[in-house]
């Protein structure tokens, strides 16, 4: 097992890709803090954690609070040193541009964004008084790279998200800490089990369109996220990794 020891927290890991990845981390030997809002959905994903014989442990966290990111670090440490961020938990809203409001608008970005922000600063912090390094993981979008039609608050989230993982490979490295980034594209049950899949043969339209024929999973998600997370990937910082089944290079987003 490739994490074995180690301790990870996924925010927003309670459903959807976020659960996908804690199951896959650990599968691979790490116990699993889930901070989420959802403590229902959270504490489900944690049963299934400790059916793995990994220890698991719900922290009910809003990432948007620096107080409540600050309460999760001090509980973490009854699993002991957090060795891997998985800043997954975000929000995705489909509206046109004319009719997104304000409060839509600082809401996306509070919470996909400054959420990043937040619990990279207030973890990362931790990291460096442990001395031992450490490894930080964001889930970015495709959408930040070719932005869809009536989403241009979560196009600027996760496109921030980009740059950010970037700007944080820079500032962290000195401390052994590799900060890199994981683009989704479409994915079954991820974040809004995307809209466009809910109709069948929408659904069929588009995956024959992806160059390998199919939409991706949170499982397809998570695998990468265990590769940037693990000791292979030691030498990998300020990356952003599509994991798209090639929709970018198709250029359909």
């Amino acid at each position: 097992m490739r994490l074995s020891g180690k301790v990870a927290v996924v925010t927003g890991g309670g459903a959807g890709i976020g659960k996908g990845i804690a199951l896959r981390l650990a599968e691979e030997g790490a116990d699993i803090i889930i901070a989420d809002v959802d403590e229902a959905t959270a504490q489900e994903t944690a049963a299934k954690i400790e059916a793995l014989e990994r220890r698991a442990l719900v922290i009910r966290t809003d990432v948007s609070r620096k107080d409540q990111l600050e309460a999760m670090v001090q509980q973490a440490g009854q699993l002991g040193r957090i060795d891997i961020l998985v800043n997954n938990a975000g929000i995705e809203n489909i509206t046109p541009l004319l009719d997104i409001s304000e409060a839509e608008w600082d809401r996306v970005l509070t919470i996909n964004l400054k959420g990043v922000f937040l619990c990279s600063q207030v973890v990362a912090a931790a990291m460096i008084a442990d001395q031992k390094g450490g490894k930080i993981i964001n889930i970015g979008s495709i959408a930040g790279v070719m932005p869809p039609r009536r989403e241009p608050h979560y196009a600027a989230s996760k496109g921030g998200t980009h740059i950010l993982t970037k700007q944080l490979a820079l500032e962290l490295a000195p401390y052994k800490i590799n900060v890199n980034a994981v683009a989704p594209g479409i994915i079954r049950n991820g974040l809004s089990t995307h809209q466009s899949l809910k109709d069948p043969e929408r659904a069929k339209q588009i995956e024959q369109a992806i160059p390998l024929e199919r939409a991706g999973t949170p499982r397809d998600i998570a695998n990468a996220v265990v590769f940037l997370a693990s000791d292979e990937a030691d030498y990998i910082t300020g990356v952003v990794l599509p994991v798209d089944g090639g929709v970018l290079i198709a250029g359909l987003g």
